[in-house]
């Protein structure tokens, strides 16, 4: 597979392809979790691109990196979209106090949604798609970015990937989730998640539905993480997008 790196926009980002595509009928956008690299979910693009071949003419994926280094927060080559009390976390997911930060909405939430809205229009120019030939997604920060972002638009994406996400900003996405009544979406979590409790992927499973969202929702037995069983269903979602019938 080809790799390359360029700034579209304000934002850093590893393309992944096939050396053979020409132009995509689907472009994927994932977006990284809190201290991770920017590269962190490059291995998903190259797998999928490797293990269906019939992807590689079809799809082209692009990993923005976050704007914020987290260096001087001792995660040497770790980037978040915004800061996050990892403390605060912790506590409320240990003291059942989670159910509270349903109503955060983080400072710089606003600020990476505007970053991550100038790329994928940036993409759109290039490669004249239109917006329903997108996939907007991420795993655990990077969920919750595209998920606010995705909500933000006026049209429907092709697909919503939330991977270990939760629910934020919770009166904002009320209000603007019936406004995408027929998204697809795609959401999965551990049961076992230390970090993002189970209950709220529920609860944003919930939401979404209650907007009229088409929500496949994968629980797997695990934590905060992507096991074999979302990545399939991943594939399965972007060869169904991609096929001569989408």
């Amino acid at each position: 597979m080809r790799i390359r790196t360029e700034m579209i926009g304000r934002l850093k980002c590893r393309i992944v392809e096939a050396p053979t595509l020409a132009t995509p009928q689907i472009v994927v956008v994932l977006c990284h979790g809190f201290g991770a690299s920017g590269g962190d979910l490059v291995p998903i693009g190259e797998e999928l691109l490797d293990q269906f071949p019939e992807l590689q003419t079809r799809v082209q994926f692009i990993f923005p990196e976050a704007p914020l280094s987290l260096d001087e927060s001792g995660v040497p080559g770790g980037r978040a979209w915004w800061h996050i009390d990892m403390v605060k976390l912790q506590l409320a997911a240990a003291t059942g106090r989670f159910r509270d930060l349903r109503q955060d909405r983080p400072n710089g939430l606003v600020e990476s949604r505007e970053l991550l809205l100038e790329t994928v229009g940036l993409i759109r120019d290039t490669t004249s798609l239109p917006i329903s030939s997108f996939v907007l997604g991420g795993f655990s920060q990077g969920a919750m970015l595209a998920t606010d972002t995705v909500l933000q638009l006026d049209q429907n994406v092709a697909a919503l990937v939330a991977m270990s996400g939760t629910l934020l900003n919770e009166q904002e996405w009320l209000e603007r989730a019936p406004r995408h009544s027929g998204l697809n979406v795609l959401l999965s979590h551990g049961t076992a998640d230390p970090l993002l409790p189970f209950s709220a992927a529920e609860w944003l499973r919930d939401l979404l539905v209650g907007g009229g969202a088409k929500v496949e929702f994968v629980p797997f037995s695990g934590g905060h993480q992507i096991p074999l069983e979302v990545f399939e269903r991943l594939a399965d979602r972007l060869l169904k997008l991609s096929g001569p019938n989408p």
